[in-house]
């Protein structure tokens, strides 16, 4: 048998154990051990071994758990909600103020989690009857909260980006730092939209009734922006510094946790039921990643071991004779594809092993790349009929919001992020002039 059947059989028996339903770590890490062991014997039992002590002596790995940990602390102290009324107060006089606001705080949680799962669970519990009781359009706000939680995984520290530099071997720091003017321009294309939108059409947006308004005094909103200050106090202890070279990454996500674990002390929030869901829910999500990047690992070192990816480069170049920004574009098409029934970690340990070095190969920088496919994961996140966010909102969704309200919504945030694609794509500098800069000094 051919090293391009063989690895053609591998990747089509990983699919067909996805479909079944069996979690995601266990089908490919299964096919990969076993593939080894069929090809080079008990000698294959090392290649799994191998990863385990890769992943394992991967220093930046040490920033998943501490992210994900502060990023639940906000939220199960209720520093999010405190951050969301901040909003809530200081942009309710605008028409379409409140769903600007939740763009606002989606911002806020990405730049402190890096999990759309997490930035949904806060939009969809807090902000969501919040807007539909004011009057807001349930279609529009519904598309407003699907698309700011997308951005968790594009803002640092996602921990997707966290994920792809270890599969890829590029450095988390640039990474992030790639992801930060992209991600702030789809906030800001949001907004415009909705400005845009809110002034054609008023009663989709209404402002804050003028009584209410004047119920609020200064005071309230002193105190309400005093409050918001501490979630941002913990972004600069943890952005900040390292943006000057006083700490490293590692050292920046401890700052973080600490921070956000010091600021639930103070505000007398800490109590032993909210550590107790913290940990539990830290424990858990960073198992899963830990599990993820193990059996991805493993997978890839089986491919690179059959030459599949140089295969796969010829077939491309060679026979069909692409140029290598149509087989960008094809790569990008197939995210999409994918993301209608998988999540972003499965997608992105599939096709890594394939995609990555061959991305390397045509001569594209790999910290760009990685940058267009998270962009390609939130779009694909989005994308009907089974995109990730639409069955996320559908499940936290009141009962007056149905599917088919869910998967209206989304259409003009997705042609917006393909607006943002299409720009990444084209000026790479919005990418990695940043990063550039940074490591310059």
């Amino acid at each position: 048998m051919s090293y391009e059947l063989i690895a053609l059989l591998m990747f089509s028996s990983m699919m067909l154990l996805l479909l079944t339903g069996k979690r995601v770590f266990g089908a490919i890490g299964f096919v990969a051990v076993s593939a080894a062991l069929l090809l080079w014997g008990d000698g294959g039992s090392e290649i799994a071994f191998s990863a385990a002590m890769k992943l394992m002596k991967w220093y930046p790995l040490l920033t998943l758990p501490m992210f994900v940990y502060m990023g639940y602390m906000l939220s199960e102290s209720g520093l999010a909600e405190d951050l969301y009324r901040m909003f809530h107060v200081w942009m309710g006089p605008l028409h379409g103020g409140l769903a600007i606001g939740t763009i606002g705080l989606m911002v806020a949680i990405s730049a402190m989690n890096g999990l759309s799962v997490a930035g949904m669970a806060i939009g969809a519990s807090i902000a969501l009857p919040e807007l539909l009781r004011r009057g807001y359009d349930k279609i529009m706000v519904t598309g407003v909260i699907q698309a700011g939680s997308s951005l968790g995984i594009l803002i640092p520290p996602s921990v997707v980006l966290v994920l792809y530099g270890m599969i890829a071997r590029q450095p988390v720091g640039q990474l992030w730092l790639a992801g930060v003017f992209p991600g702030l321009m789809m906030a800001g294309l949001f907004i415009l939209y909705i400005v845009i939108r809110c002034r054609l059409q008023p009663h989709l947006g209404p402002a804050l009734a003028e009584e209410e308004r004047q119920q609020i005094g200064w005071g309230e909103k002193l105190r309400l922006l005093k409050a918001g200050i501490a979630p941002l106090f913990i972004f600069f202890c943890m952005t900040g510094l390292f943006l000057m070279g006083v700490t490293s990454l590692v050292e920046s996500s401890a700052v973080g946790a600490a921070a956000a674990t010091f600021t639930a002390l103070v505000k007398r929030r800490l109590t032993a039921k909210v550590m107790e869901e913290t940990l539990r829910k830290t424990l858990g999500i960073s198992c899963m990643f830990m599990w993820i990047i193990l059996a991805a690992l493993c997978f890839g070192a089986v491919f690179d071991g059959l030459g599949a990816v140089n295969a796969i480069e010829a077939f491309f170049v060679d026979r069909l004779e692409l140029g290598p920004w149509q087989i960008l574009i094809m790569m990008q098409l197939s995210f999409i594809l994918m993301g209608m029934f998988l999540d972003d970690t499965a997608m992105l340990v599939i096709v890594a092993p394939l995609y990555v070095p061959l991305v390397g190969a045509l001569g594209f920088d790999l910290i760009w790349y990685g940058v267009l496919y998270t962009i390609t994961c939130q779009i694909a996140y989005m994308t009907p009929p089974f995109g990730y966010n639409l069955f996320l909102m559908r499940a936290m969704a009141p009962p007056e919001v149905t599917l088919r309200d869910i998967y209206v919504s989304v259409t003009p945030f997705v042609l917006i992020m393909v607006l943002a694609l299409a720009l990444v794509m084209m000026f790479p500098q919005i990418a990695l002039w940043l990063p550039q800069w940074h490591y310059a000094r």
